[in-house]
Parts: C-alpha cells; structure tokens; sequence
C-alpha cells in the first residue's frame, strides 16, 4: 500500500526562553508542544479540546491553523495504535498500512468534530479509526474475529451508553461508561474498538 499521511510541522520557538511574538503567532496563541506524541492521554483529552476550541476560530490554510490541526493529529496517535494493536500478527509490512489507514480515519474525525456536539473525542473518534481500518481489511478480504469476552463487552457498552444518554441528557464519556459500568477507561475503549470492528455474520 501506498498511501502516505504527510504531517507538517509548525516552525519551533528560537532557544529555549519563552516564545517569541512569532512563534505566539505560528501557535494561535496556543501551548508550544515539542513533541505532541509524547503527551500522556489523560492530558491529551484535555488539551484536546483547547486545541479544537481554537481551531474552529481559526481559516484554514493558514500555518496557525495547520500547528493546530498537526498537534491534534499527534497527541491522538495514541488511538491508532490502541485500535491497531490487536491486528499486529499480521507482521509488520501489514501493521504499518493499518498504522497509515487509522490516521486517515484519526484525521478525518479531527476534521469533523464539533465542540458543540458534547461528545468526547475519544468517543467520536475510534469509529472513523476504526472504519478506516474496516475498509483496508475488506480490501485485502481478510474478516474481522471478536473475541466472545469483547462481543459481550459491546452489548454492555451499547446498554450503558442508551442508559446514560437517557439519564444525562447528553451522549456519555469514556469515563462515565467506566464508572457505570465498574472497568477501566481502557477496557471501555477496547469495547468500543470491538464494537466498530464486529462484522456481523
């Protein structure tokens, strides 16, 4: 497979002193992050939605909203790989396309996320991971297998997230499913990944 997932990176501040008016104006008045993959997940969520506030102000085009955009699609990478990591027998030629199909679909739910909507990213998210992933393996005609202790998981997450939806008036988060459900925030995403990833029949 081909396809390449060309990342630009915005111009780093000069010495290692606070920012200058330039580099303030490359950011959109943004946190600087060196190294936006390096950002733990729990931080990532948070700086995400900053970052996702700012972006919908911001034209696109413009090297401001291109820092912004590429951090987003760096501190998420985390989820590519978390929806990938099941697949990584396929070796190692394979498990780079998947790597590159996933941030497609990363990239495609950081282009249409909205604040607004009150769903976490990480929610909306794994769907177009995932999708992207789908249609790779319907293109090589290779058939997705859940494991049972999974499916069951997605028939506890698709009754939790009716229920809180119901009770909250608003869609759930990954960690209210967690607490709802007594497991780790973790296992809820792997729930979710199965869920997109289930083929039935």
């Amino acid at each position: 497979m081909t396809t390449e997932i060309a990342v630009m990176d915005a111009s780093a501040p000069s010495g290692p002193a606070a920012r200058s008016a330039e580099s303030d104006q490359q950011t959109a008045g943004l946190p600087f992050i060196e190294d936006a993959g390096k950002v733990a997940p729990k931080d990532a969520r948070e700086l995400s939605r900053l970052f996702f506030d700012r972006l919908q102000t911001l034209e696109e085009g413009t090297r401001e909203y291109s820092y912004a955009r590429n951090t987003l699609i760096e501190m998420n990478m985390s989820l590519v790989h978390f929806s990938a990591r099941r697949f990584r027998s396929r070796g190692p030629e394979e498990w780079e396309d998947i790597l590159q199909v996933g941030t497609i679909g990363l990239i495609k739910a950081i282009d249409r996320f909205d604040l607004s909507r009150e769903v976490e990213f990480t929610t909306f998210a794994v769907p177009y991971i995932v999708g992207e992933m789908k249609r790779f393996f319907r293109d090589t005609s290779w058939a997705v297998h859940v494991p049972r202790r999974l499916q069951e998981l997605r028939v506890e997450l698709a009754k939790a997230r009716d229920h809180l939806t119901a009770v909250l008036d608003a869609p759930p988060s990954v960690a209210e499913l967690a607490a709802y459900l007594e497991i780790t925030e973790e296992e809820v995403i792997e729930g979710l990944v199965a869920s997109n990833g289930y083929t039935a029949g």
